[in-house]
C-alpha cells in the first residue's frame, strides 16, 4: 500500500464518531427473562445501571433473550449467550438462573429468584456466594403463608383454601409445604391445584369450584405471572377471591396482592451488574433480599365479588385501586 493511501485510511478511522469506535469495546449484558417483552421493570433495571454510570447504547449494550414463559427454552437461551461471549448474564426467575449457572462457571451471573438460592445450588451461602453468581432472593416462597393470612382476613368465612402452583417450577414444592403448614396452623383445609399450561389453569379453577374452595392463593411463578389475564378472568367468572404475588395482577383487575416491590429489586440488580462490570466479583457480593413489600387492593373487584374490605387491610395497603 502506498504511504499516501495508508495515511488516508488513518485519517478516515480518526474521523469515525467516538461512540462508534467505542461501541466495539462496550461490555455486553446477556439478559435472560421469563417474559416476552421489555416493560416497566426493564426500565427499573436500566435505572440501576444508570445510577452506577452505565447507559445502554452509550457505554454498555444488552442482548435480550425472552423465554415467553417456556421453561424448556432456558438452557438453549443461556447457552446462546455463553456462545455469544457476553460479559455478564442477568437471569430473571429460578429456571433461567439455574440454566445460566449450568451453562458457565466463568461468566458472572446476577440472578433474581423466588426460592432459596443456597438450596437451589446457585451459591454456597447468602453472605459469601462464592463462584460466579449472586443476586436477589425476592422471598416469594417465604411469603406464601402471609398470602394465606391476608386473604383469610379479607374472606374471614374461608375454611378451605386453594394453592395454585406450577408443578414444573422449582418453587412449587416449597410453596406447597409452606401453604400446608399455614393452613394447618389455622385449622383450615388446603387443596393443591396444579397448572403448568394455560389449559391446566382453566381446569384448576374448575377443580376449585368442585372442591368448594373459598379463596385461592396463586403461588409465585414466572409462567403463572405471564398468564395473569387468564387468572383474573377465571377468578371473576368463577367468583373466587384470589390473592397474587405481585401488584401487576391488581393493576389488571385482580383482587389483592402482596409481594416484594419488584422495581426496587430490578434496580438493585442493575446496580450489581454495574459493580461487577467495574471489577467487583460476584463471589464477594452477598445475595440480597428485598426490604420493601407492597400490599395492593382492587376495591372495584372486591365490590364485584361482594366483599367488604376491612379497615385493617385498607390502612396497611400501599396501593388501593378504586
Amino acid at each position: 500500500m502506498r504511504r499516501r493511501d495508508f495515511i488516508g485510511l488513518l485519517a478516515s478511522a480518526a474521523a469515525l464518531p467516538t461512540a462508534l469506535r467505542a461501541a466495539s469495546k462496550m461490555p455486553v449484558i446477556g439478559y435472560l427473562h421469563f417474559s416476552n417483552a421489555a416493560g416497566p421493570l426493564d426500565s427499573a433495571f436500566r435505572e440501576g445501571l444508570n445510577q452506577i454510570g452505565f447507559f445502554v447504547d452509550q457505554n454498555v449494550a444488552i442482548e435480550y433473550r425472552w423465554a415467553d414463559g417456556k421453561y424448556e427454552r432456558s438452557h438453549e437461551m443461556a447457552a446462546g449467550l455463553v456462545a455469544r461471549n457476553v460479559d455478564i448474564i442477568v437471569a430473571f426467575g429460578p429456571p433461567l438462573a439455574r440454566a445460566a449457572k449450568d451453562a458457565t462457571s466463568t461468566i458472572p451471573i446476577v440472578f433474581e429468584v423466588g426460592n432459596d438460592a443456597v438450596e437451589a445450588g446457585l451459591v454456597s451461602s447468602l453472605s459469601h456466594p462464592g463462584g460466579n453468581a449472586t443476586g436477589v432472593n425476592v422471598l416469594f416462597t417465604e411469603v406464601t403463608p402471609k398470602l394465606l393470612e391476608i386473604v383469610s382476613e379479607l374472606v374471614p368465612r374461608a375454611q378451605t383454601f386453594g394453592l395454585l402452583a406450577n408443578p414444573n417450577s422449582p418453587t412449587a414444592d416449597p410453596n406447597i409445604r409452606m401453604a400446608q403448614d399455614a393452613a394447618r396452623a389455622k385449622g383450615a383445609q388446603l387443596v393443591v391445584l396444579k397448572a403448568g399450561t394455560a389449559a391446566e389453569i382453566d381446569a384448576a379453577f374448575a377443580n376449585a369450584v368442585d372442591a368448594h374452595v373459598d379463596a385461592i392463593v396463586v403461588g409465585a411463578d414466572p409462567f403463572l405471572g405471564n398468564q395473569r389475564q387468564q387468572f383474573i378472568a377465571q377468578a371473576a367468572s368463577r367468583r373466587k377471591p384470589a390473592i397474587y404475588f405481585t401488584n401487576g395482577f391488581t393493576s389488571d383487575g385482580g383482587l389483592i396482592s402482596y409481594g416484594a416491590n419488584l422495581p426496587s429489586v430490578y434496580r438493585r440488580m442493575g446496580l450489581y451488574v454495574g459493580r461487577i462490570l467495574k471489577g467487583e466479583k460476584p463471589s464477594d457480593l452477598p445475595v440480597e433480599q428485598p426490604t420493601q413489600f407492597d400490599l395492593s387492593i382492587n376495591l372495584k373487584t372486591a365490590r364485584e365479588l361482594g366483599l367488604n374490605v376491612p379497615s385493617s387491610l385498607l390502612s396497611r395497603a400501599d396501593e388501593v385501586i378504586e
